[in-house]
């Protein structure tokens, strides 16, 4: 099962498919020490209900380190289209699986973003993502609820819920080869704020909060704070695995659940797609 989880073409994202790149690659098969390299591009990258490459197309190439196929660490770099320099942002990551049955399993990460000096103003600042995640197998549904924070000035909490239908064809090529299809929909939650004029119109934002930058900024009016939904996300991912390497495309959807006046997130279909290749 891919361990894919959050928004469509998203930067947590691209942490989450290299650390399940074995499950894909190499189905049944648990060494004490594996190594993957991986590399794609995306249309955008929306990450919690805005995006950090600014409606822009990006790149990434990453590696990451695993233990038992439970403990991973991850490095990447992220190039973002019409932007420089050619290394915009990296990100380095930790994560830890656990599966204590059929039908249930945990998990945790804590990753660091890091966005080149001269784009910090442009694109966001350096920020710091952790989260803990509770995994349900219901056979028909694959079901995930993850709480999140993200740490920096003007931090905010995250909740999200996934729910996908993981399966496969039946294996070729010798038993090295399938496609498997991972379609999905995921539910982001978080702080809102909600705009009265003073005419009586209320325009409900997503925040904004640093390090994405200050959105109701320049706006007059009531503010009213709320936790609730702020995105919807659809994604069908479609992967193609052969021994040790596996390519994945995946289109997506993002419905903002806030007006989109004034705020950095956006609406619309976004594609994505990845390869990623075990070394040993």
């Amino acid at each position: 099962m891919l361990q894919v989880f959050n928004t469509a073409a998203s930067a947590q994202q691209v942490n989450d498919q290299v650390s399940a790149a074995d499950t894909a690659a190499a189905a049944g098969e648990v060494s004490v020490h594996a190594l993957y390299a991986g590399t794609g591009y995306g249309s955008n990258m929306i990450y919690m209900g805005t995006t950090m490459s600014q409606d822009h197309s990006f790149g990434y190439a990453s590696v990451s380190y695993g233990f038992k196929d439970k403990l991973y660490l991850t490095a990447t770099g992220y190039t973002i289209n019409d932007f420089s320099p050619f290394l915009a942002f990296n990100s380095l990551g930790i994560s830890f699986a656990h599966t204590f049955n059929s039908w249930f399993d945990i998990s945790t990460g804590l990753s660091r973003y890091n966005v080149a000096e001269s784009l910090r103003d442009t694109l966001f600042s350096n920020f710091t993502y952790a989260d803990a995640t509770l995994g349900f197998d219901w056979r028909i549904l694959y079901s995930k609820i993850s709480l999140g924070g993200l740490f920096a000035e003007g931090g905010q909490l995250y909740l999200q819920t996934r729910h996908s239908r993981y399966f496969e064809t039946p294996s070729f090529a010798g038993d090295k080869a399938f496609f498997s299809f991972d379609p999905y929909v995921n539910i982001i939650f978080g702080k809102m704020v909600s705009i009265t004029t003073a005419s009586g119109t209320t325009t409900t934002v997503s925040p904004g909060y640093k390090p994405w930058g200050n959105s109701t900024q320049g706006s007059t009016g009531t503010y009213t704070e709320t936790f609730g939904p702020m995105e919807v996300d659809f994604g069908i991912p479609i992967a193609f695995s052969y021994d040790f390497f596996t390519i994945e495309a995946e289109p997506g959807y993002v419905l903002p659940l806030y007006s989109e006046t004034g705020t950095t997130g956006m609406k619309g279909f976004l594609f994505m797609v990845s390869a990623f290749f075990r070394i040993f």
